[in-house]
């Protein structure tokens, strides 16, 4: 004990840097703090503002209720850091411990946290994606852009993918009664995330709305007028669009290029690391000084076939900066999992939609409260005869019970009888996923990896 508590104290001292300055880092800085390190502490991110909340950009900055200049971060701790901000890390040198900086600059450290999370993928053809009225949605400056493009009254608007924030454009835009067109490649909205089942309910939930939604198509093409101003877009089904606003909503790339030739095992689909987010290296060696959290971090996780997961939650990018940052500061006995069970939310077309687990990874779905008509209910996912997630369209009460279920590895479909059944949801059906081969714009989590086939666990997380 006494030999944990000496290294412990060292590691509370020396130099911690941490690339990415967004919901992570500033959270994984804060428990640095909160755990007594005393060393230098670096934040580098590529935008020059500090920590902002990213999910209200795309519901309340677009109606109109706040400003996207209001929505930074709450701190809960004095940091007594060092914020390089505005300033992008183009390279990283594990030998030396150095980060290299766009602006010619290396900073040094001890140990690294990487949370460089995502960006938006642009428009596939780069000069349409310069034309005037298309646009992403990603950070503070998108929806401050894309707010004022919205208050001139544009004649429609074209939202080219309906993943969560695809549907959340569209329901802001339907809220500001603006004609919009939204076009989802796959079978449904959210099914690359949900699944068809639900996602037909989603699609309803557009149409009732007023959204003008096709799927089974693509756009192939964006088309301008002289001035360059956008004019159609094009489709598969030889359909055109007349609209002066696109809104490019086909997912996220994760920020991984500048490792290149790093030595992590870092690429698209993330950075891999450890149970406890210690990044591997390219020969598949965990580190000692390198940590990942957040939406870049790829980690195993027992709960889900110890299969690699990807997330792109807010509630995993919080809990995950905190482990790495604890297990920065602690000797190897003091150390902990992330263990975090992957949970997010939605808010679209008056309706919340929640969700715990992976049901991506679910088999089948089974609705076992409320009825899918009434777009008032709670699906159930199974996978390999368990529990793996549950998500509710305006049920949020039985969301924990689900967790518990999904924790202790419970049987699908579950062995009793619900309340507020209806006939619909008494047996499994096909969840409707899309084949895994084939991208979707609706995914918040990637899985890849090794499922072993002893897949009955009990998972008791420390609860707050």
């Amino acid at each position: 004990m006494a030999v944990d508590g000496y290294l412990t104290a060292l590691r509370r001292e020396g130099r911690i840097v941490i690339v990415g300055a967004s919901l992570a880092g500033l959270r994984a800085a804060e428990t640095l703090r909160e755990e007594g390190f005393t060393g230098s502490l670096t934040l580098i991110g590529d935008e020059p503002y500090e920590p902002y909340d990213r999910p209200p950009l795309s519901k309340q900055v677009l109606l109109g209720r706040t400003t996207a200049e209001h929505t930074a971060l709450p701190r809960y701790e004095a940091l007594d850091a060092q914020w390089r901000l505005g300033v992008a890390a183009t390279g990283l040198d594990m030998s030396a411990k150095r980060v290299r900086l766009a602006d010619g600059d290396e900073v040094e450290y001890d140990r690294l946290l990487i949370a460089t999370g995502v960006r938006a993928r642009p428009w596939f053809h780069p000069q349409e994606a310069e034309l005037d009225g298309v646009c992403v949605l990603r950070t503070r400056d998108d929806a401050a852009a894309l707010h004022r493009r919205l208050a001139t009254g544009p004649r429609r608007v074209l939202v080219i993918g309906a993943g969560f924030t695809g549907s959340e454009i569209a329901s802001a835009c339907r809220a500001r009664g603006l004609p919009v067109t939204v076009v989802e490649r796959g079978a449904a909205p959210l099914v690359g995330a949900l699944g068809k089942v639900v996602g037909e309910v989603a699609a309803t939930l557009q149409r009732a709305h007023g959204v003008d939604l096709r799927c089974g198509v693509m756009v192939t093409g964006l088309e301008g007028d002289p001035a360059g101003r956008l004019r159609y877009a094009h489709l598969s089904d030889g359909s055109t669009v007349d609209t002066d606003l696109a809104v490019i909503c086909l997912g996220a790339t994760r920020n991984t290029e500048w490792l290149t030739g790093s030595g992590l095992a870092a690429g698209p689909r993330g950075i891999a690391c450890d149970a406890g987010c210690r990044a591997f290296d390219v020969r598949g060696i965990v580190t000692d000084d390198v940590f990942v959290a957040g939406d870049v971090a790829r980690s195993p996780h027992p709960l889900f076939g110890y299969q690699f997961l990807s997330l792109e939650h807010w509630g995993n990018a919080v809990a995950q900066a905190r482990t790495a940052a604890h297990n920065m500061v602690s000797s190897s006995a003091e150390r902990r999992p992330h263990l975090w069970v992957p949970a997010f939310w939605s808010a679209q077309f008056g309706v919340n939609i929640k969700s715990v687990g992976v049901p991506s990874m679910g088999e089948q779905v089974l609705v076992a409260q409320g009825s899918l008509a009434e777009r008032r209910f709670t699906g159930v996912y199974g996978y390999q005869g368990r529990v793996i997630a549950a998500v509710t369209f305006d049920q949020t009460k039985w969301l924990e019970f689900y967790e518990r279920l999904i924790e202790s590895a419970a049987p699908f479909p579950p062995p009793f009888r619900t309340v507020d059944r209806r006939v619909e949801g008494l047996e499994p059906v096909d969840a409707g996923f899309p084949d895994p081969s084939l991208p979707t714009h609706g995914p918040t989590v990637t899985v890849s990896g090794y499922s072993p086939v002893d897949r009955r666990i009990t998972f008791t997380p420390a609860r707050a």
